[in-house]
């Protein structure tokens, strides 16, 4: 079935896109409230610390399941209730982990925290859709850059929160926070309107048929999948590395970590605009050297708070400025398949970046900083290499892709 009308025409005010970004950012947040707490909540339950690590790879499995279940929900019903039904659920599962009583219950509501904290997967293409096409990379710029604020931001505040009033509180925090936000995107958001007639068994396989279908599609999400390996292993350890030799910081301190990338989130929305004039396929080679740079400062150099520092930067902006770069080009494949597209983007990026938080604990579990060092850093590479593989061809492919984009209906 297809769904013929054109796409909403462009309305997205300043304002609007601003409380996008911060809802984006505030939202995503909550699958890194426990990064910093990882070590507190190893002693709360008498647990190790790849064991404590876990709850990340919970996190991030159930954010994957709820991209890959709920995100085709954008194509074809109301996005602000959507939105709004979404943040009551991720509240109450933010209350499980609040009152969670042993491991198994914290890794379950963690799980749901992961699988309800999918707002900001609607929130791009809902950008990109109310956007001009002349300003589509700007507006994903804008609004995944509030998402990656959230991220670093969420560390430093659970870190300060967490280490001074414990961990449950934070959980606490975060739960009233998701009820606020809700009533402020319920008064703010516009109405939307289905792009799509599909039903959402023909959605979900549809799926399938966007991946077939788009060569640039797959490159993109291998390449998400991977750039996140190396992203999660080197924050789910970071707590860990930073509370021993040499430097002993408390959970407090660790979470400070996080504002040090917020000059790569800041760049989000430059890279942005420079993906409207500029190849997203040069882009992404670019910043994934920005990426093992950092890994390499890592490895080599990690015993010096500066070179961690600067190695923050850089990765935070080279994951960041890929992920826009492949969002843009993705979007532009197929304009009312863009909740599926972003699915198929960020299912696969985020089983990544839970690969990632396994691999991350497990490597600091047995070889400690050098193997989370060798562990992310190979997942960069891997990175450069898909990027590499499709480098010949990704021209004829993109010529195909526009083609295809300009002449296609609905999945």
């Amino acid at each position: 079935m297809t769904f013929s009308d054109a796409p909403a025409s462009p309305r997205l005010s300043k304002k609007l896109l601003l409380t996008m970004a911060f809802s984006a950012g505030m939202t995503v947040a909550n699958l890194y409230y426990s990064q910093p707490l990882l070590a507190d909540i190893s002693r709360s339950f008498g647990v190790s610390p790849d064991a404590a690590g876990l709850i990340s790879t919970c996190t991030q499995i159930g954010y994957a399941l709820g991209m890959l279940l709920f995100v085709p929900l954008g194509d074809i019903k109301e996005r602000r209730m959507l939105i709004t039904t979404l943040l009551a659920l991720v509240s109450l599962s933010l209350i499980g982990v609040a009152t969670a009583q042993s491991l198994a219950w914290i890794y379950a509501a963690s799980f749901a925290v992961g699988m309800t904290t999918i707002v900001p997967q609607i929130m791009i293409p809902l950008s990109a859709e109310l956007a001009s096409p002349e300003e589509r990379g700007k507006a994903i710029g804008t609004v995944s850059s509030g998402l990656l604020l959230g991220i670093l931001s969420a560390r430093t505040v659970s870190g300060l929160i967490g280490g001074t009033w414990g961990w449950r509180i934070m959980f606490w925090i975060a739960a009233a926070a998701m009820l606020a936000l809700l009533i402020l995107l319920r008064s703010l958001l516009p109405k939307s309107r289905p792009v799509s007639q599909l039903r959402y068994g023909q959605l979900l396989r549809s799926l399938g048929t966007l991946v077939r279908k788009y060569s640039t599609l797959r490159e993109s999400a291998l390449i998400g999948a991977a750039n996140f390996i190396g992203f999660s292993a080197f924050w789910t350890t970071l707590s860990f590395y930073l509370e021993g030799e040499p430097y002993h910081y408390s959970s407090q301190i660790a979470g400070l970590f996080g504002l040090i990338g917020v000059a790569g989130a800041a760049g989000a929305p430059l890279i942005g605009r420079m993906v409207d004039r500029v190849s997203p396929k040069r882009m992404i080679g670019g910043l994934t050297v920005l990426s093992l740079l950092s890994y390499l400062g890592f490895g080599l150099m990690g015993t010096s708070l500066w070179v961690l520092f600067v190695g923050i930067i850089l990765m935070d902006l080279g994951v960041q400025g890929t992920q826009v770069s492949n969002q843009t080009r993705i979007y532009a494949l197929e304009p009312t398949a863009r909740s599926r597209l972003n699915t198929v983007q960020m299912v696969t990026t985020f089983l990544g970046g839970a690969i990632g938080s396994s691999l991350g604990s497990f490597a600091w579990k047995e070889w400690g900083w050098t193997g989370v060092c060798l562990t992310g850093g190979s997942a960069i590479v891997l990175t450069l290499l898909i990027w590499l593989v499709h480098r010949k061809p990704s021209a004829v492919r993109s010529v195909q892709a526009g083609n295809d984009a300009a002449g296609s209906e609905a999945v």
